[in-house]
């Protein structure tokens, strides 16, 4: 009876050094993806494609839904070129927030919703001031996140088809 009782108390003081591992991974992980969105957002306001396509996965399994046309981008190639194009027509630093961030993280794939506010000024002196919904697709190569699929949306007011870029809760 001893030795059952035994077993029994090492398979629970496993089994919970177990999920309190893997509660801290989830932790860090969430840390991680966190810092990432940062990244990407220091990389939009400085103007650098190449920072902002380091937080995302390389070669084409990468799809984008943006909130431009066209309506979807294919592979890392054609959406550094997109995102060359918005930072490149701004006049200004553009400034970039990501608010209400909330990151579900599970070992190698990880997904986040956000609201996202990009602000500048274009070559005419015209103001891009837009609030999109993102939601991220993240997976864990080599030890590190990544974006694999991005879809940005703005809800549409039915009645005239336009989509409201200033949208509030």
């Amino acid at each position: 009876m001893r030795k059952g009782t035994i077993a029994v108390g090492l398979t629970i003081a496993t089994f919970t050094a177990m999920l309190a591992r893997a509660n801290v991974a989830r932790a860090d992980d969430k840390a991680d993806i966190e810092t990432l969105e940062k990244r990407v957002a220091a990389g939009i306001q400085a103007k650098d494609a190449d920072a902002i396509m380091a937080n995302y996965v390389p070669g084409d399994s990468l799809v984008v839904f943006d909130i431009i046309p066209p309506r979807q981008y294919v592979g890392w190639d054609a959406y550094k070129k997109d995102w060359a194009g918005v930072v490149g027509g701004c006049a200004d630093s553009p400034k970039f927030e990501i608010s209400d961030l909330d990151i579900t993280a599970d070992g190698k794939l990880a997904f986040s919703h956000s609201i996202q506010h990009f602000v500048c000024t274009d070559a005419k002196g015209g103001k891009l001031d837009m609030t999109m919904r993102a939601t991220d697709a993240y997976r864990k190569i080599k030890g590190k996140w990544l974006i694999v699929h991005e879809h940005f949306s703005a809800p549409i007011d039915l009645a005239t088809g336009k989509a409201d870029l200033t949208s509030k809760p």
